[in-house]
């Protein structure tokens, strides 16, 4: 069977580059044959109770500025696009996932969204997890066990379904599957020069969470890294061995997003790992697969690195880790406009690294076109400094 396309590039690339748009007839057809959906907007949310319980979790987090004039016209123009964006799909009708989505779980991780999520709950069924905003304590740590426990409560009535511990086990186990697949294909690009570009690892991680079948995806993801791997053990190298290397880190990633790594790669540089949602942050770790299910997720999601939490080590020891593990040259942040976490963090970030001698650029944007020759200016003369 052949499976490459147009340059080498397996072709099973496209199967991720084009899954949110195809995913569409896919999820019409699981509701269909009477699947109950449940949308999702954030990496806090423990998706193996959703798994367990027999129903399909969805990403609903938007990443376009097609909606947010739709948006705007509810919420205030000085609010962050993926908050408006997210909100705008739902409201104009545009999202087949929020459409097709019976339960949509929200989770306090910034005050935009919260207050979001009370406009949004007269459109669908909302549900909000409330999310500590310290990992360290153990009083933290109790109340969102709670939470998990509460969310899984949730489940079982709305849905009508038993959630055993069992069957929590076995999607934790699957779960894990996924995140060491994943996390071993972004490591391939540890490689000099690394396999793939950026924006084809970008494609590949973020199109796979509009993977529903869970048994395609795990052979999709196996079938699209022993092509990677084939690739290199035939010389077939797309990226420059001169190319610099990047990674990304600060907000979540995909979408309309992909203009910046695509004005970081056109200037000669290479993007060979993403810190943040999109990346390493969501598949770096496992969830513990023996003792209390609901404790082992509550302690895993609890210690995501986002920039809610104060203090945020664990997103420093993260990213001083990949930072050696792929001889990065230089780190690129991303801060969505009004983004007050990630933005207020940067001064952080910036002397984390250079404590560390690793050059810092901070990027501010939005889902528009309009910065994209700024973005292009200013990320050259980066890279032309490294």
């Amino acid at each position: 069977m052949d499976t490459t396309q147009g340059g080498g590039m397996p072709a099973i690339f496209e199967s991720f580059s084009e899954a949110r748009r195809n995913g569409f007839i896919m999820m019409k057809n699981l509701k269909d044959e009477g699947k109950g959906v449940v949308g999702t907007f954030c990496s806090y949310v423990p998706v193996e109770l959703i798994l367990a319980a027999g129903l399909i979790p969805v990403g609903l987090c938007a990443s376009s500025d097609e909606t947010i004039a739709e948006a705007e016209k509810t919420l205030p123009r000085n609010l962050c696009p993926l908050i408006k964006s997210s909100y705008g799909f739902a409201a104009a009708g545009k999202c087949p996932y929020t459409y097709f989505s019976d339960l949509i779980v929200g989770e306090t991780t910034c005050d935009g969204k919260v207050k979001m999520y009370e406009l949004l709950g007269k459109l669908k069924d909302v549900y909000v997890m409330d999310l500590p905003r310290t990992q360290h304590k153990e009083a933290s740590r109790q109340s969102w066990l709670g939470e998990v426990r509460a969310f899984g409560k949730k489940l079982q009535e709305k849905f009508d379904r038993p959630l055993s511990d069992e069957a929590l086990r076995r999607a934790i186990k699957e779960r894990n599957l996924e995140r060491a697949l994943l996390k071993e294909l972004y490591e391939l690009s540890k490689a000099k020069p690394p396999p793939v570009s950026g924006l084809r690892q970008l494609q590949i991680l973020y199109g796979s969470q509009f993977k529903f079948v869970y048994d395609e995806k795990i052979r999709e993801l196996k079938e699209t890294i022993q092509g990677i791997k084939a690739d290199c053990e035939a010389e077939k190298r797309p990226v420059s061995e001169k190319a610099k290397r990047i990674l990304i880190t600060g907000c979540p990633m995909g979408g309309a997003t992909e203009k910046l790594v695509k004005v970081i790669e056109e200037s000669g540089a290479v993007v060979v790992v993403y810190e943040n949602c999109t990346g390493a942050k969501q598949f770096d770790r496992q969830v513990p697969e023996t003792g209390d299910p609901y404790e082992a997720l509550a302690d895993y999601y609890l210690d995501i690195g986002c920039s809610v939490m104060t203090p945020n080590l664990n997103r420093f020891e993260l990213l001083g880790r990949l930072c050696s593990q792929f001889a990065v040259d230089g780190v690129v942040e991303m801060v969505l406009q009004s983004c007050h976490t990630y933005a207020v963090e940067t001064e952080t970030v910036r002397d984390f690294l250079r404590g560390r001698g690793i050059p810092f650029l901070s990027l501010e944007t939005d889902y528009s076109a309009g910065d994209t020759e700024q973005l292009k200016t200013r990320a050259a003369a980066f890279i032309e400094t490294l």
